[in-house]
């Protein structure tokens, strides 16, 4: 385990914890922590998910400037996809996971492809919704630190596995805290 791998999950804890309370000031952390991780993975061949954080970047300052504008004294509104769109989120996930796996597998010599590329599929779809404000995409993060836990630690990111240990937690609360204003009245309409 890395100083930098221990940086990284620090500033993960720090942003995650900020998402949950719908804090736009989560994002600086995400921007750290996903740069310091794409070095991580690199090291560790977990290419999808080295990969991952230059999306996560982008989508992170996409996120940051979305969260600003929406955001109003209460903090930034979130609501729930229609439920036909979550059947075309599904759908398109699926079919990214075997498309991008399938390349990894063929391509590179990453060390799991097919379970990488299952988190770093998810983990695009989860984190447009967390920028897009659906509650739904904590139900995709939960799931994606349930398979990340056991391979991070395969693969010797102890820190990391751990961190998505605590990450599962905040998941969790995040779900809890993001159902409960999207009941609120002055929530996102779907």
């Amino acid at each position: 385990m890395s100083q930098l791998e221990w940086l990284a999950a620090a500033l993960v804890l720090i942003n995650v914890a900020l998402v949950a309370m719908r804090r736009v000031w989560n994002y600086p952390f995400a921007l750290a922590a996903v740069t310091l991780y794409a070095f991580v993975f690199y090291e560790a061949k977990l290419y999808s998910d080295m990969l991952l954080q230059g999306f996560f970047f982008v989508l992170n300052l996409y996120g940051w400037l979305s969260w600003v504008r929406a955001r109003d004294d209460s903090g930034v509104p979130v609501g729930w996809m229609p439920v036909r769109d979550r059947w075309r989120w599904g759908a398109a996930v699926g079919v990214a996971w075997v498309v991008w796996s399938s390349a990894m597998h063929r391509y590179t010599d990453a060390a799991a492809p097919w379970i990488d590329g299952g988190i770093a599929m998810l983990s695009i779809a989860a984190q447009w919704l967390l920028a897009r404000r659906r509650v739904e995409s904590w139900w995709l993060w939960i799931l994606v630190d349930l398979i990340a836990v056991p391979l991070f630690a395969w693969r010797g990111l102890y820190a990391t596995s751990a961190v998505y240990v605590v990450l599962l937690g905040l998941s969790i609360d995040g779900l809890i805290q993001w159902r409960r204003a999207a009941a609120a009245p002055a929530a996102m309409p779907a």
